[in-house]
């Protein structure tokens, strides 16, 4: 990730962030980017995305809903400080990824890398009377169909972009008998690149029927954006996960446990990817990227050995210290669809000071680490009910009828009662407007 306009006086660690009012958390954001009055307008709901704007943006609109925006704190990516704004109405995922990003800080944060934003155009082509001749007729023409590719979107080459070659995957045994599938490789830059592939793929279809002899049926994208990845590491301190039970190093041990469950079961593995992606589908959404397409990459390239496992790696170093490692397909813009569209996308994306899509994908990798090591750490330990139902304390009294100061009282009493239940809430408000 390469420097932009943070600066190096700014930081991330924002202790008791959490304390502090709605009001003075949004000022001190607006205050690091520079968000005006109108901006500051559309995170409180005031203003933004309206029925109007939303019924240009999907079919039979009735209506706008809204999701909670938090910011998660203390990352700290290739050595910069980062604010990172998250979509998302579970409880604990805010909370838990910034105490996880805290605890890499210790480790000196998070290392990321991204590779070139290249995808893959599908070129399905059936009826050939040999799948091997046919796939040798494609490559010997594919300096015709690079070159012609590179006619869709004259300013995406401009740019650095665009085609960057021909693979050939004949497939001998379908349900529908042998096929050959021809994949374009474009460099899509700063743009999630659906429209671009799809445009690109749908151009080449009359091309490389003529030369197959074949009939194209399909001609989309793919989302295992798999040369388009995205990696994140961290080390943490053995001595910084201790807890009141148990040493630091007994907890990093119990989190490589817990992680190699994951690597060797699938049903844990599912949960455990779960927790991955809470943390970059959260910022997926708050950008406006389509985090329906991460989910499906990240979820395939777990698979990718034929069998489902942990996305993340965790192991100790050779001083026992806890590191982390995760890589995965990230396909993200910062241009064009909802990112440009959605009045709050665009804030978030201020928030986190970067306008490229490689940066995008870094700090969403290294949110995605942060998060999976929050969950396996409440599990490897405390367990995740404790924290987690704490936090879900205050959901639970508004369902139960609490309004106005009532919500953090309730909350608290069923904190510290250890019933943190919808019945338990309702007898606390009864309690309390009975004096």
């Amino acid at each position: 990730m390469t420097t932009n306009e943070h600066t190096p006086q700014r930081s991330s660690r924002l202790a008791g962030f959490y304390k502090q009012s709605l009001a003075d958390r949004l000022a001190a954001v607006a205050e690091w980017a520079d968000l005006s009055p109108d901006d500051q307008a559309v995170l409180l709901g005031l203003s933004g995305l309206g029925p109007e704007q939303a019924d240009h943006m999907i079919e039979n609109v009735i209506g706008v809903y809204a999701l909670p925006f938090g910011v998660a704190t203390n990352f700290q990516i290739n050595g910069e400080d980062v604010l990172v704004p998250m979509v998302v109405e579970e409880p604990s995922i805010v909370a838990g990824v910034s105490y996880a990003a805290k605890l890499a800080r210790g480790g000196g944060g998070f290392t990321t890398t991204a590779d070139d934003p290249v995808m893959i155009g599908q070129i399905q082509v059936l009826d050939v009377d040999n799948v091997y001749a046919a796939a040798g007729r494609v490559w010997e023409a594919r300096e015709r169909l690079l070159e012609e590719a590179n006619c869709c979107d004259r300013v995406l080459v401009d740019l650095g972009g665009g085609a960057r070659g021909i693979e050939l995957r004949p497939l001998l045994e379908t349900p529908v008998g042998p096929m050959l599938i021809v994949h374009l490789l474009f460099d899509v830059r700063d743009a999630m690149g659906a429209n671009a592939i799809n445009t690109t793929a749908e151009r080449l279809a009359p091309m490389i029927a003529e030369i197959t002899g074949g009939r194209v049926n399909l001609r989309i994208l793919s989302n295992l954006a798999d040369r388009r990845k995205a990696s994140a590491e961290c080390t943490i301190p053995a001595d910084a996960l201790a807890t009141k039970s148990a040493d630091g190093p007994a907890v990093a041990r119990a989190i490589v446990e817990a992680a190699a469950f994951a690597v060797a079961d699938p049903y844990r593995a599912t949960t455990h990817n779960k927790g991955v992606m809470n943390g970059m589908d959260a910022v997926a959404i708050a950008t406006g990227n389509d985090w329906r397409a991460l989910e499906a990459g990240a979820h395939a390239w777990a698979a990718r050995s034929g069998q489902y496992s942990s996305l993340t790696e965790w192991t100790l170093d050779a001083r026992g210290d806890l590191h982390g490692r995760l890589e995965l397909p990230v396909a993200v813009g910062t241009i064009g669809g909802a990112t440009r569209v959605h009045p709050a996308a665009q804030i978030a994306l201020r928030i986190l000071g970067t306008r490229s899509a490689s940066q995008l994908a870094q700090i969403m990798t290294a949110v995605g680490l942060a998060q999976n090591l929050a969950a396996i750490r409440a599990l490897a330990t405390e367990g995740i009910q404790r924290g987690h139902m704490s936090l879900h304390a205050r959901q639970m009294a508004v369902a139960a009828g609490a309004s106005g100061d009532e919500v953090a009282v309730v909350a608290q009493r069923m904190v510290e009662d250890g019933i943190i239940t919808t019945q338990h809430a309702a007898d606390i408000i009864d309690a309390l407007r009975r004096k």
